[in-house]
């Protein structure tokens, strides 16, 4: 007599290989290196960073899953203002994969119809610039103010309740008009100076120069 466990043991056996291979295909998200980077169109190509092992050819190899092409990027913005970063080949970032085809939207905007009826496909991949692993972490993170800054921290401009300090040449329509550290905490301060109530000696006329500030 042929036991049941024999009896269903093919059919459980192909199912569980039709639930491995769907979870192999089922694309969710993944950390991956930017490769290049297209401004114009905002897009970056990544090469995925976690490889996948594969059976070819009766064993099983580890295998890089292959560059993410034309990859729309993050750009954080909202109510007619964003923020613009310099992305560059070599940074870091997360793809995430849609749940469904992404290429009428990308191409028009609005609400489209599926070009094709695709569910989380490597082809619709969407990157998230700045996750980081822990070789690349920020140096210095500032745990209680919020920066807009250089990753070495050399320049920076930095935001607490009441102040803000800047690090940096400042510069307006081109012009450098400070090199010193400047900080602002309900009054406006450059070099330490007190720029509401600071004045000038040795005051001259015409084209002569005036004292520094005290």
């Amino acid at each position: 007599m042929i036991s049941i466990e024999s009896r269903t043991a093919g059919n459980l056996d192909k199912s569980r290989r039709e639930r491995s291979d769907f979870s192999r295909t089922l694309r969710v998200a993944i950390p991956g290196i930017v490769t290049e980077v297209n401004y114009s169109a905002q897009t970056v190509s990544v090469q995925p960073t976690i490889r996948e092992k594969i059976e070819m050819n009766g064993t099983y190899q580890w295998v890089e899953l292959p560059i993410l092409i034309n990859v729309p990027f993050f750009v954080y913005a909202g109510g007619g203002y964003c923020v613009t970063l310099p992305v560059s080949p070599g940074d870091e970032c997360l793809v995430v994969f849609a749940d469904s085809c992404i290429d009428a939207w990308w191409q028009s905007g609005g609400v489209q119809n599926q070009v094709e009826r695709r569910r989380h496909d490597l082809s619709d991949g969407m990157a998230i610039v700045g996750f980081r692993s822990q070789v690349h972490t920020v140096p210095g993170y500032s745990g209680d103010s919020v920066q807009v800054r250089t990753e070495d921290g050399g320049t920076f401009i930095d935001l607490k309740p009441g102040q803000v300090t800047i690090n940096a040449n400042v510069q307006i329509n081109g012009n450098v008009t400070t090199s010193a550290d400047c900080t602002i905490a309900k009054t406006l301060r450059v070099a330490g100076i007190n720029m509401n109530t600071h004045v000038h000696d040795g005051v001259k006329t015409g084209g002569g120069s005036t004292g520094g500030p005290r």
